[in-house]
């Protein structure tokens, strides 16, 4: 096929009807990636659980909904399975001294058979809007972009909240300064348990959001879950220091790391409208994460060699 063809056979109206579908997945993808900034921006932690937490959230709000709870009630026990996977990842690292990532890796390994045991030993399980009363469903977009605005609004809200006060202030302070903190009285053990229960409360929330908008939980369905977080914290971070260079309010950050989950699913909308392979999709998530990764980088080297420059042109007319 001749380029000519091919762009001529890209319909710019199917592009248009898949961007509202995915600015309801891009939401649910922010409020995870909300969890993910806890960890990777305020304890400092890599944290590998999310991508079994993620799963555990969706397997337990589908069962629980398939035994006749509410949608919303099911969401509240997700967000309980997260606090004790994030509990777990936290004792392996702060009582077993080991290092963090691996903590995360043997608390998601773990998670695997926990959450095929939690679907029944099924690899998925469907669960169908037109027989329950789901929180938001790929069904009705419009509802799900509307639930998923104000869920997250509130999210962001309660996070500003809680990291304002004396506990959540020590929670940052042991990612900016553990020894610091420790001096200062801080428990950073604590502190450490506490960020990571957080982190996978809501990652594993987010995963059960997920499973009620596609109908389903599946047990590989948080995989890759981190990339795409990191993803969106990553793309938020840069778009909030190109839009305010000097006043970075925290409540901001936040509102932008959930933008940078539906910036990040619009790019995956487009490369499916492109025609080009599912299969390649960790690919291009792996190429967009890099290149806003690197955006902060090139940025400080180009404005580095401003400054040298302006500094030799000065010591030349000297």
């Amino acid at each position: 096929m001749s380029v000519s063809a091919y762009f001529a056979s890209l319909s710019l109206l199917r592009l248009l009807k898949n961007m509202p579908g995915g600015v309801a997945q891009g939401l649910i993808w922010g409020i995870m990636a909300l969890g993910i900034y806890i960890t990777f921006r305020l304890l400092d932690v890599a944290d590998l659980t999310v991508d079994g937490s993620f799963t555990t959230g969706g397997a337990v709000s589908v069962m629980l909904i398939l035994a006749g709870w509410p949608a919303w009630a099911s969401l509240a026990v997700a967000f309980a399975a997260g606090l004790l996977a994030g509990l777990c990842t936290g004792l392996l690292h702060t009582k077993l001294g080991i290092p963090a990532i691996l903590a995360g890796i043997l608390t998601q390994l773990a998670l695997f058979s926990v959450n095929l045991h939690i679907m029944g030993m099924a690899s998925n399980k469907a669960v169908s809007v037109d027989r329950y009363r789901l929180v938001l469903s790929l069904r009705h977009i419009p509802s799900a972009i509307l639930v998923g605005t104000l869920i997250a609004a509130a999210l962001v809200a309660l996070m500003y909240w809680y990291f304002g006060t004396e506990q959540g202030s020590a929670i940052r302070a042991t990612g900016d300064n553990p020894a610091m903190s420790r001096a200062l009285g801080i428990n950073i053990d604590t502190m450490k348990l506490l960020g990571l229960s957080l982190s996978n409360g809501i990652v594993a929330f987010s995963g059960g959001l997920m499973a009620q908008f596609q109908g389903f939980a599946d047990v590989n369905m948080g995989r890759g879950a981190i990339v795409i977080g990191l993803a969106a914290v990553i793309i938020g971070e840069v778009l909030v220091r190109a839009l305010f260079k000097r006043y970075l309010n925290f409540s901001i950050l936040l509102a932008f790391t959930v933008l940078g989950g539906v910036l990040y699913y619009m790019v995956i909308v487009v490369v499916l409208w492109l025609k080009l392979s599912a299969n390649d999709l960790k690919l291009f998530t792996a190429v967009v994460v890099a290149l806003f990764l690197a955006v902060p980088t090139l940025r400080d080297r180009r404005q580095h060699s401003f400054r040298a420059g302006g500094r030799k042109e000065a010591d030349e007319h000297a």
